[in-house]
């Protein structure tokens, strides 16, 4: 007991130590993850061919198809967050739940996702090892008592560590754990991540050596200046191609979650039947068959080392490039566990070796080696995907050991990240998923609690208005009687013209302008260049499009009559917004506890579509909340880009998703309740 308590201590020395026993224990589970990995790809693609000589290259359908029929029930049943690929779990635990992350987790994630990928899952191993690593971290936190801050910083250890012992990459662990996770690269946290980042790199060094994860067979460099123009046309398609991953995926998703089949926890064999049907279809496509497994299942190392050893045709690469992006989107959307890490690793480099092939015709003595923009656009589609760049760039440096192209690698990177940020909105493959849940995060914090509150429930009635052929003195001497710092401007009409500021005042003042002779329309801002805000969109919404520009205040406007005059927002108002956020949330965290029972285990947060045709269509919030099971509680729902907090008088449309938080004997209820047609 007593060292428990001096380990629970706030010291630095108490966090080091901590931080090298979740160091250890990561490292000891990479390990053991690996080998389990190679344990079920034996028995699968070894002994079962050899033992059923007669079924041919069927076994290829077979073996995914029964991995899927042990994965799904197997998450289904105990743990949830294990579907997937696990990163945006742990981001979500550490914005929103201070770090917390249920023990079995690691338990579920490390069987789960070695059987998928084990039997040929199309996934990769770095989310499941960085769940497993940030559960370990959060179990040993939450068991001595520690602050929330302290179980973050334990998370992101286990995150760093997992990236450290999987892929022999201390300082891309330790980036990863700062960049992704937490979403800052903070001096308190950086020692304990690298702490815990070189003890499970020792660890996996110490069994599987301590060479990097990709031969390079060839010098790489730069034959001439004209590449980089072409290392650029391969980060804007490495951006395209990571965009389209990500949609693809998640459409896949969606599909299969839409898809009412039951029992839920078959959807994962049926994912990998058409895993197996697409690797036999593989020779047919491309000429080139396969032994033992095919190409596009596992990981995908070795055909990713053909690529930098300049092995693959363009019909080869290209090919597997299509097939690798429809097999990760099957393997994950029918709800396999793995990571996205190694499909984007191995659509990268197809995608590098691709696109180097074609130009190579073209200019036959300017562009380097395939295997060249193979190690590029590697990096450059998982930057594509994770918005990670400076990830993406140490993350190669160390898994390849080849620092020779540093200069196209660093711009190829930076490109393909700015254009994937604008295509996806800000958005990553991490992101995304949580986004579509409600949960909106940046720079590791949830940044959606302002969507809850509606500008017209904070806009301010009380403001200054001015005529618009008012002079600068009388506006002078109005600021000075009220004591604010703007007033919008009306015409004869009474409809909105402008609104002008003290900035616009002093600016006339500093260029000598005759204040009684110059009216406030000529230094105002005015329609339609005036920012404005509408009732009816978030705070949150609101916000955003002031902070770019500084603005202090906002007109708000009808969606109608766009001059039609309803308000103002403040820079107080959205204090005044935030504090009533934190209220709501407070609230319905408060009604949540209250409807727990002794185990966590017996609530479940669900999030369901509402179908054009269905009966609750048009409903308020109160009449359909009064049909819902006794220990229930609808805590958000989201309306096209925005979530909010429901309130008695509000409407439901179709398209809006809803989450519940309810009893897992009462799911079924709720999804007959949402079912009935109107």
């Amino acid at each position: 007991m007593k060292l428990i308590n001096k380990i629970s201590d706030s010291s630095n020395t108490s966090l080091i130590i901590l931080a090298t026993i979740v160091g250890v224990g990561t490292g000891l589970g990479a390990v053991a993850f690996r080998y389990l990995i190679r344990g079920v790809e034996w028995v699968g693609y070894t002994w079962f061919p050899s033992f059923f000589p007669s079924l041919g290259n069927w076994y290829v359908v077979i073996i995914p198809a029964i991995g899927g029929l042990i994965v799904g029930p197997l998450i289904y049943f105990y743990a949830r967050e294990a579907k997937g690929h696990g990163v945006p779990e742990v981001m979500e635990a550490v914005a929103l739940r201070g770090g917390r992350i249920r023990p079995i987790v690691a338990l579920v994630k490390s069987l789960a996702s070695s059987i998928s990928i084990g039997t040929g899952g199309s996934v990769g191993r770095e989310g499941p090892i960085v769940q497993i690593g940030s559960a370990l971290g959060s179990t040993l936190g939450q068991k001595l008592d520690l602050s929330e801050d302290r179980i973050r910083n334990l998370v992101a250890c286990g995150a760093a560590g997992g990236i450290a012992a999987t892929f022999n990459a201390p300082i891309a662990g330790v980036i990863f754990a700062l960049e992704i996770i937490l979403g800052s690269f903070n001096v308190r946290h950086f020692s304990s991540v690298v702490i815990s980042s070189v003890t499970a790199s020792i660890i996996g060094r110490a069994v599987f050596g301590n060479e990097p994860a990709f031969a390079i067979p060839l010098e790489y460099g730069i034959n001439s200046l004209w590449e980089f123009i072409f290392y650029l046309g391969l980060g804007v398609l490495a951006a395209f191609w990571g965009v389209l991953f990500v949609r693809t995926l998640y459409w896949s998703e969606d599909v299969f979650d839409g898809w009412k089949l039951k029992p839920e926890w078959i959807k994962p064999m049926i994912g990998g039947i058409l895993l197996g049907i697409i690797a036999l279809l593989y020779p047919r496509l491309t000429g080139v068959s396969w032994e033992h497994q095919p190409q596009i299942f596992n990981v995908g190392y070795e055909v990713i080392e053909g690529a930098l050893a300049n092995q693959l045709t363009f019909k080869i690469a290209l090919t597997l490039l299509v097939l690798k992006l429809v097999a990760t989107s099957l393997t994950l959307g029918s709800g396999g566990s793995g990571g996205v890490f190694a499909p984007s690793l191995f659509m990268g480099a197809m995608l590098g070796t691709a696109f180097d092939l074609g130009v190579h015709t073209v200019f036959p003595d300017i562009s380097a080696p395939p295997g060249a923009y193979a190690l590029v656009g590697m990096a450059a589609t998982f930057a594509a995907t994770a918005h990670a760049p400076i990830t993406a760039v140490l993350i190669l440096f160390e898994l390849t050991g080849d620092y020779r192209i540093i200069l196209p690698l660093m711009l190829t990177v930076v490109v393909t990240t700015i254009l994937a940020q604008k295509l996806l909105k800000g958005e990553s493959i991490y992101t995304l998923k949580l986004t579509r849940r409600g949960v909106h995060l940046q720079r590791g914090r949830d940044v959606d609690i302002l969507q809850g509150v509606l500008v017209n429930e904070v806009m301010s009635n009380e403001f200054n208005i001015v005529s618009k052929d008012d002079s600068l003195a009388d506006f002078s001497a109005l600021l000075n009687r009220t004591h604010r710092h703007a007033a919008v401007i009306l015409d004869d009409a009474g409809k909105l013209s402008g609104i002008v500021t003290l900035s616009d005042l002093e600016n006339a003042i500093a260029d000598q302008m005759d204040l009684e002779a110059t009216t406030v329309q000529e230094v105002a801002v005015r329609r339609p260049r005036m920012m404005v805000a509408y009732p009816d969109e978030s705070i949150g919404t609101a916000l955003n499009r002031m902070s770019p520009r500084g603005l202090g205040r906002l007109p708000v406007v009808s969606r109608e009559d766009p001059s039609r005059l309803l308000g103002l927002i403040r820079r107080e108002d959205i204090i005044r917004s935030y504090h009533l956020a934190l209220t709501r949330r407070a609230e319905i965290s408060q009604r949540a506890k209250q409807m727990k029972l002794e185990k966590e285990d017996d609530l479940e947060i669900v999030n369901l579509l509402v179908d054009g045709d269905a009966a609750i269509v048009g409903q308020a919030v109160q009449e359909f909340a009064a049909n819902l099971p006794k220990d229930s509680l609808l805590i958000s729902i989201k309306k096209g880009d925005r979530t909010i907090i429901p309130h008695g008088n509000t409407l439901l449309d179709a398209g809006d998703y809803i989450s519940i938080i309810l009893r897992k004997e009462e799911v079924e209820s709720v999804y007959r309740l949402l079912s009935r047609k109107s």
